[in-house]
């Protein structure tokens, strides 16, 4: 078992309008540089995972690890540890597509995060077309626009604990 251990700097806090004035630079000098992001409708990262689903159902694992950004994590519904590498979610969609699955949202919410990047999560079910097993799940995708391409960059699934 490898540990992996992650940190992540101190952020130190400074008010836009400080930035602003130490630099020289007015507002709209800093708005017409940085890059418009286009939001995507609730309805566009709907497709999204239907164009994830759909390369589950090639079979190929590298179809399906070409929607993940090269750092993306993926907590997977059906395999313990933390999959940070395109190797790791190779390998686990490579044993995960021997089940043929089928993934179909139930509910689910979307919220832009801002900056590119947005978040979906909700309810899924998961049909083994395999052994026609069915697995009720819980899900998040955080997606992120990377050259003008949406990529997951967070996915965690996990099977949905039974009612009580």
């Amino acid at each position: 078992m490898t540990l992996r251990i992650r940190t992540a700097l101190p952020l130190l806090a400074v008010p836009a309008a400080a930035i602003l004035a130490l630099t020289g630079c007015t507002s709209g000098a800093v708005a017409a540089s940085a890059p418009v992001l286009a939001t995507p409708s609730d309805s566009e990262v709907q497709g999204l995972f239907d164009e994830w689903n759909a390369a589950l159902a090639t079979g190929d694992p590298e179809a399906v690890n070409a929607f993940y950004a090269e750092d993306a994590v993926l907590l997977p519904t059906v395999s313990p540890g933390v999959h940070d590498t395109p190797e790791e979610r190779l390998g686990y969609f490579d044993m995960f597509l021997d089940n043929e699955p089928q993934g179909v949202i139930t509910e689910s919410v979307v919220r832009d995060l801002g900056d590119g990047t947005v978040s979906h999560s909700g309810l899924y079910t998961f049909t083994m077309g395999a052994s026609g097993d069915v697995v009720p799940a819980r899900f998040t995708f955080v997606y992120e626009q990377v050259d003008g391409e949406w990529l997951i960059v967070e996915h965690h699934s996990s099977k949905e604990p039974a009612a009580a």
